[in-house]
């Protein structure tokens, strides 16, 4: 594995870590070999209701994800020890993940789980599976996250509890997640001008990553069926190759920008809109986890290297500021700073949230989200946190590797960020 900044550093700051987590827990602790992403890869991300994974059901989008996972990594399905898989919204998760898994070729001995963080599911579920691997439970995992926002939109929550219908902060964590926009724009002063100048800045730069191919890399081609009619369900379907984010706005201007109409009626003052928001999307990602050693007995490559993952609380009211608490409580853990950083991939869940994270942590956007996010290519919930991972992770490894960290906020008041030496 190449370092861009020099093996001596990466092996320096793995130690750093295992130092770290054995002081903190006492002298129990042994130093043990870090978890290693061996693949990494996504679906292309298509607007819900109308790209074309609309037509596809959730258990359909996370069976061909698997199932193309696990033929391209080239890992033996028995060896894998267990699938942890993150999503939000389907009212099954973890009876749609173990049929998938298993329709997708691996053994009835290979355990698999659902896991809900909504925003940070996909993250919550690589944790686990490296947690596990750190820790001697297994050597080989697969992490996954999917989501089908055409066949299931976000439910509204409902408390019956009078305890938590008199607590602002507890009531505030149901509320739309585009009102918590407006109340982080009221509260940071982040201007309608501010937020639209952040969102073209993501769609230009998806845009010519696309035109140059630099997605290709982290997307797997899939194949699905569309209706040939979409408001006849009983209309012939048609098969089609999934292999191209659908929600890029090229070409986008300023003044397009300037001109859009408010997303949120009714929420603060109006501040966000379709462009400078994240989109309704659909999609899925995995990433293969292993001990180094195991990768070298099997003669994989090696992609990366997890050191590791912060969750942090935040107000519910506004959730967005999640990565500004999340980020720097990892970095303190590791020992570095956010200039020691190569590359960041926080999710662009608003406009709003986007710029006040960049400017409040005082990030170089030459550093942030180099070919676009979530406001250009989507933010289907649970698949976001592995989807970076992928995007990351082939960014680095085109420029020679280096740092690189990953991070959102969540929905309910909470941010996380994960650390990878690619």
């Amino acid at each position: 594995m190449t370092y861009v900044l020099g093996k001596a550093r990466a092996d320096a700051l793995t130690l750093a870590f295992d130092h770290a987590r054995a002081v903190a827990s006492g002298p129990a602790v042994s130093f043990r070999p870090l978890p290693y992403p061996q693949y990494a890869r996504r679906t292309a991300l298509t607007r819900a209701k109308k790209g074309l994974w609309k037509d596809t059901s959730s258990d359909a989008l996370i069976y061909k994800t698997l199932h193309a996972g696990l033929q391209e990594s080239g890992v033996a399905p028995e060896l894998v020890q267990d699938i942890v898989v993150g999503t939000c919204h389907p009212p099954s998760p973890c009876y749609e993940v173990r049929a998938a898994a298993l329709a997708a070729g691996f053994p009835t001995s290979t355990p698999s789980s659902a896991v809900n963080r909504l925003c940070g599911s996909g993250l919550m579920a690589l944790r686990h599976v490296s947690d596990s691997i750190r820790v001697g439970d297994i050597d080989i995992g697969v992490a996954a996250g999917y989501e089908s926002m055409s066949s299931h939109p976000r439910p509204t929550p409902f408390f019956h509890e009078p305890a938590i219908q008199a607590t602002q902060s507890a009531v505030d964590c149901a509320k739309p997640m585009g009102w918590t926009s407006e109340m982080l724009a009221l509260e940071y002063d982040i201007s309608r001008a501010t937020q639209d100048s952040y969102g073209l800045l993501s769609h230009r730069r998806a845009s010519a990553a696309q035109s140059s191919g630099k997605f290709d890399a982290e997307i797997m081609p899939l194949r699905t069926t569309v209706l040939s009619d979409s408001e006849d369900t009983g209309s012939d379907r048609l098969d089609v190759v999934v292999c191209k984010d659908d929600g890029i706005r090229h070409n986008l201007t300023p003044e397009q920008m300037a001109a859009a109409r408010s997303a949120f009626k009714g929420s603060g003052d109006e501040r966000s809109t379709g462009p400078n928001s994240s989109q309704v999307t659909d999609g899925a990602a995995m990433v293969l986890l292993m001990r180094r050693r195991r990768a070298e007995e099997l003669g994989l490559e090696v992609l990366a290297k997890h050191v590791g993952t912060s969750v942090v609380g935040v107000t519910p009211r506004v959730m967005g500021v999640g990565p500004v608490e999340a980020i720097p409580a990892l970095l303190r853990r590791v020992g570095l700073t956010k200039d020691d950083i190569d590359l960041y991939e926080i999710n662009e869940a608003f406009g709003s949230m986007y710029a006040y994270c960049v400017e409040k942590l005082g990030l170089d956007i030459d550093k942030v989200n180099v070919n676009g996010g979530a406001i250009a290519l989507g933010h289907p919930l649970g698949a976001t946190g592995v989807r970076q991972v992928a995007t990351g992770v082939a960014e680095l490894r085109r420029r020679g590797g280096g740092l690189l960290c990953t991070s959102m906020c969540i929905g309910s008041g909470m941010g996380a960020a994960a650390l990878f030496v690619v």
